[in-house]
């Protein structure tokens, strides 16, 4: 197992379980607690999938991915009463997740040739859109369209990593550095509070 893979499951993991939480906090039943928990862990990489014609989906193919997002909100909706202990963590495996996903969803745009501005909505996709569909679902404004620094953080990772593959740059060290610039940019804004300017 490669560690690009596990840290891929150990961010569906964090998805899912972000997921199921706000479904717990929206007092759902266990089974919109795994709806949730699902979109959000593989909306985005389904998404991207479509788009690039690329069928059937990776969850599809790799049925892992389905399994560990049900488990993780399984356990979400299990240990609800006391997962307020595990929320803060939960954050920061999210940002770690949110890296990878992003990473993942570019160079596989690129792979599929699309141009600069293709491969870099392909990783913000990746990155963002299932907790779009996880908040829709569970009536709210999307996270990515209120004030936190998330879909930006995407933003700007997808945007160092093809520059940084045009550069010739070795793929495993740009793929590492634009993850990482992610979940700093997220966790930095976690920890101070950032936001974009709003109206």
């Amino acid at each position: 197992m490669s560690l690009l893979y596990l840290l891929d499951l150990i961010g569906t993991a964090a998805f899912a379980a972000s997921g199921a939480w706000l479904g717990v906090r929206r007092h759902m039943d266990l089974f919109g607690v795994l709806v949730l928990g699902l979109v959000t862990a593989v909306g985005g990489g389904t998404l991207r999938d479509l788009l690039l014609g690329d069928m059937p989906t990776f969850s599809l193919r790799n049925e892992t991915y389905l399994y560990v997002a049900i488990l993780a909100a399984l356990i979400v909706f299990i240990n609800r009463e006391r997962f307020n202990f595990f929320e803060k963590p939960l954050l920061y495996l999210d940002a770690i997740g949110l890296g990878i996903f992003v990473v993942i969803g570019t160079t596989k745009a690129l792979d599929f040739n699309l141009g600069f501005l293709g491969a870099v909505m392909m990783g913000v996709m990746t990155g963002t859109a299932g907790g779009v569909i996880r908040d829709v679902l569970a009536n709210q404004i999307p996270l990515i369209l209120r004030r936190e620094i998330y879909a930006s953080a995407c933003l700007l990772g997808g945007i160092l990593l093809v520059i940084l593959e045009q550069s010739d740059v070795a793929r495993p060290i740009a793929a590492l550095l634009a993850a990482t610039t992610v979940t700093v940019v997220r966790l930095l804004a976690i920890y101070y509070d950032w936001s974009l300017p709003r109206s």
